[in-house]
Formats: C-alpha cells, sequence, structure tokens
C-alpha cells in the first residue's frame, strides 16, 4: 500500500512568520506534527511519503504515485484542503481527511473518500481494520477521548529537519478551563491526559538522535493544565534529560495565566531551558472576561502576572481578542495601553470568532447572530457573526490597535519594556547556531537598516540596546525581523517620517 500524507498550504498568517523566514532561507515554521504521529500509526509494511504543502510543490505525479491520499488540516488550510481533494479525484485517487477542520461539520466535505475523525488513537485502528476487510466506511468519529499512553512517537525520517525553524512534541491534550469561544474543550476535553513520562522522554530521544538541536514546541493547549503531575514527574525528568544531553532544546509552549502564581513551577520550567509561553490575556476588560467564562484571567493584575514570568527568564507572548458584546468603544485604547505596558512583544491581536461546536457558536446561533462561515485565521478582518458594536466602528479600531503596537516606535519601545524585565536564564549550546542566522543578520541590516521606512526607530532601537542591554543584542535583531513579518501581514505602510 503506497500511501501519501499530505499537509496542506497555510496561507500567510500572523503565526506562520513566512517574511521572518526569508531572512534564514527556512521555509516553514513547524513540521505538521499530527500528520508524522498519524504515519507511525500506519502498517509498517505500508509505503509513507509526506509532502508539507508549505515545503514543497505538491505534483501530480506524487499524487498518482499513491493508492491513497491521507490530508490533516485546520479551518484555517480549508482552501488549499478542498483543493488536494478535488486534485485526487480528478486523477482517480482515493483519500482519507481528518483533522480539525473535518471534525465539526464532515457533512461540509462530501467528496473526501473517508473521513477518519476526533483522535486518530480511537478511530483510526476502526478504519484500517475495515480496511483490511476490504469494506472501509465514509467516516469514523468517536466521543471517546483516549489514554495517551499509546500514542507512537511521530516518524521524523518523513521530513527534512532542516526545511523547518522549530520542531513539535506533544505531552498533553485537554484544559481544565471552559472559555467560551474556545473550541479546545470540544474537541479534546475539559480533563487534561498527559502522556507517560518516559513516553514524552522518548519522543526527546527521537529528535535529538534524528539530529536537531534548537526550539521545540511543545503543542500542549494549556500544558501546565495538570500542575502535580508536571512538577512532580514530568519537569524533573525533562530537566535530568536536559542536563545530561548538555541543553540541546530550548521550549516554546501554551498555558494559562495561572502559571505567574506558581514559583516552584515557575523555576522549573526555566531550569528545563523553557524560553517562551504563548498565553491568552484576551481583553483587559473584567465585564468582557466575566461574558467569555475566562475566569482565571478575571480578578487580577494581569500585567503583574506577566512580569512575574518574564522575571523569571520567560518570554511571554499573547494572544488579545476584540468583540465582545461587552467592549465599549474605549477597549481600542485600553488594548493598546495594555500591550504596551505589559511588554508583550508577540501581541497576536484577532476579531472575536464563533468557530463551530463552542458555546459561542451556540449563544450566537440561537440569537440568530451568525452570518459565516468560520475562517480560521482571527486577523483577516472577517467577521461571522454580527457584533452589538457596529461592525465597521469594532473593524476600524481593531486595525488602529495593530497600526499602533506594530508601528515601528511603538514596537521598539515594546522590547525595550521587555527587556527591562527579562531576566534570561537560556542555556545556548552552540550545536543549535546555524550558518543561516549570520546570513540572517547582515540582511536584517540591510533591509530593516536601509531599505524600510521605519530604519531610523531601527538603527535607535540596536543603539539602545547595546547601551543599556548589550546581552540581549541577539534578541534585538530577532525581534525586528519578527515586526517586520507584523508589519507585512497586517499589510500596512510606514509614514515616511519614521
Amino acid at each position: 500500500m503506497k500511501t501519501l500524507l499530505v499537509y496542506p498550504k497555510c496561507p500567510d498568517s500572523f503565526w506562520s512568520f513566512k517574511h521572518a523566514l526569508k531572512f534564514i532561507d527556512t521555509k516553514a515554521a513547524l513540521p505538521p506534527l499530527g500528520l508524522l504521529t498519524i504515519a507511525a500509526m500506519l502498517p509498517e509494511e505500508w509505503e509513507k511519503k509526506l509532502i508539507d504543502m508549505n515545503v514543497t510543490d505538491l505534483r501530480d505525479d506524487d499524487l498518482k504515485w499513491a493508492d491513497y491520499v491521507m490530508i490533516s488540516a485546520m479551518s484555517i488550510q480549508q482552501n488549499s484542503a478542498e483543493e488536494v481533494i478535488d486534485r485526487c479525484r480528478e486523477l482517480g485517487v482515493k483519500t482519507i481527511a481528518g483533522g480539525s477542520l473535518f471534525t465539526p461539520e464532515p457533512e461540509k466535505f462530501p467528496k473526501a473518500d473517508h473521513l477518519v475523525l476526533n483522535e486518530g488513537e480511537v478511530t483510526l485502528p476502526l478504519f484500517l481494520a475495515d480496511f483490511k476487510k476490504g469494506k472501509p466506511q465514509h467516516i469514523y468519529t468517536s466521543a471517546e477521548k483516549p489514554a495517551m499512553d499509546n500514542t507512537p512517537v511521530p516518524l521524523w525520517e518523513l521530513i527534512n529537519m532542516n526545511d523547518y525553524t522549530t520542531m513539535s512534541a506533544q505531552f498533553s491534550r485537554g484544559c481544565p478551563f471552559d472559555c467560551e469561544f474556545c473550541d479546545i474543550t470540544t474537541l479534546f476535553g475539559r480533563k487534561p491526559r498527559l502522556k507517560p513520562t518516559e513516553k514524552f522522554i522518548e519522543e526527546l530521544d527521537a529528535l535529538y538522535n534524528h539530529g536537531w538541536r534548537g526550539g521545540v514546541f511543545i503543542v500542549d493547549d494549556n500544558f501546565i493544565g495538570n500542575k502535580v503531575r508536571l512538577k512532580q514527574e514530568a519537569l524533573p525528568r525533562i530537566i535530568e534529560w536536559m542536563d545530561k544531553h548538555r541543553n540541546p532544546f530550548w521550549f516554546i509552549t501554551e498555558a494559562s495565566i495561572n502559571l505567574a502564581d506558581d514559583d516552584e513551577l515557575l523555576n522549573q520550567m526555566r531550569r528545563a531551558n523553557f524560553a517562551s509561553v504563548f498565553i491568552g490575556i484576551e481583553t483587559p476588560d473584567e465585564e468582557s472576561l466575566q461574558e467569555c467564562n475566562k475566569f482565571n484571567n478575571a480578578n487580577r493584575d494581569l500585567i503583574a502576572s506577566v512580569k512575574k514570568i518574564q522575571n523569571f527568564g520567560i518570554q511571554v507572548t499573547g494572544g488579545f481578542i476584540v468583540g465582545f458584546d461587552s467592549d465599549k468603544q474605549s477597549i481600542f485604547d485600553r488594548q493598546i495601553d495594555f500591550i504596551q505596558r505589559s511588554g508583550i512583544v508577540t501581541a497576536m491581536v484577532g476579531l472575536l470568532k464563533a468557530p463551530v461546536g463552542t458555546r459561542l457558536f451556540e449563544r450566537l446561533k440561537n440569537e440568530n447572530r451568525l452570518v459565516a462561515d468560520f475562517s480560521g485565521n482571527n486577523t483577516d478582518l472577517s467577521l461571522n457573526f454580527k457584533p452589538k458594536m457596529n461592525a465597521q466602528m469594532l473593524k476600524d479600531g481593531y486595525e488602529r490597535i495593530v497600526r499602533t503596537i506594530y508601528d515601528p516606535k511603538h514596537y521598539y519601545d515594546r522590547v525595550m519594556e521587555y527587556f527591562s524585565e527579562f531576566r534570561p536564564v537560556k542555556k545556548l549550546n552552540i550545536s543549535m547556531l546555524r550558518p543561516s542566522y549570520l546570513k540572517g543578520f547582515f540582511r536584517a541590516m540591510f533591509i530593516l537598516g536601509f531599505l524600510e521606512k521605519g530604519r531610523r526607530n531601527f538603527w535607535k532601537f540596536l543603539a539602545k540596546t547595546l547601551v543599556k542591554y548589550p546581552r540581549f543584542f541577539p534578541d534585538a535583531i530577532t525581534f525586528a525581523i519578527y515586526g517586520y513579518h507584523f508589519r507585512k501581514i497586517f499589510n500596512f505602510a510606514l509614514p515616511e517620517s519614521s
């Protein structure tokens, strides 16, 4: 059996880092972890190839080679995924589709020959059993939330690691919180399910043995969902492994703001070489936090919590939302002020969206306020519901936020605020360095220092960094490149005076 695993193309977006990756000649930020894991669940005797369309083109010859094409995709990849399915049908190649794009509304994808939905550990064996009998069904679903004891190590040999800036791993699924707009609990439940620690260590071993040195994104939607096991079992073992291997990785993950309340946990993450954590801040408005059931963020000094984490040497990247029913016109200035004072350099601000299956979706459906499909991209200026605020006012306010916070002056001021609080402990292994990083430095000097209209701000920023925080100079270059990407994403021109 010849199986081609295809990861559809992601549109240019906030998290694609497309314009930043060009500086270091890297093709994509992250590999398709889900497909690589699914590949490891397939019969060993099957021939397997993987094509990530964000890295290489998908040719007709690739499709003709396959007996089956397996597609996994997120909502933001819908257009590309549908194009792949159409191409397969034209060539007479059978398709198997799964992932978060297909699971909520499988009826929207009748052209896929087979839909293997929900969690692959449950539904893929059902498909394979029927396939072996010669009677595969059109759709496989399950509400079961399986333990992660038997999730296999991804088949890293199917990709070229040099195509990516960061590798991926998964430690847990599920989140104990229940934010109205979030589909994580719909997909994976509210009870965090953790891999046995030694299985996670096997994944680190696999990355290490395949030659990877550098960043590893632990893709959990809330890495600290089970703090007891994390502190007692997982992190001590990760620290031990990292020390033994001379810190070949640095880690990125996602967590809730209550991370700031646990000094022991913060210290362990620091010792394990966690460099960055994404936190859903959402909004500084208490009424809006209550509205969306973000109770873990309510009634706390959010800026102090962010700075606490920064003080432990862990960068905070943040998600922010405008468009809640409770939002007043003042929310745009409040978001700008919060982001600037917090020192959250990478701030993803999006318009509120209602993903299918969320409580928000169901509420808006009952209120007859849904107007369009969910795009999966909350920075594309589209709304899939009727907001309480005037829609044009909301869009104009949103644009003002992103234009302000990613304007070079405001952006570099925010980086300096971050530097003032950051206490790094990231241990650098010389093997993490790539020749392309030097090339990226010179490209940054040329593009940001001479070509871009914000070049004056760029040089002032570098000068201030060298005077006040010289050890952060490499970080300053990285952030400057990120800022260039964000300005490209939000598609605004810089004023001539900058």
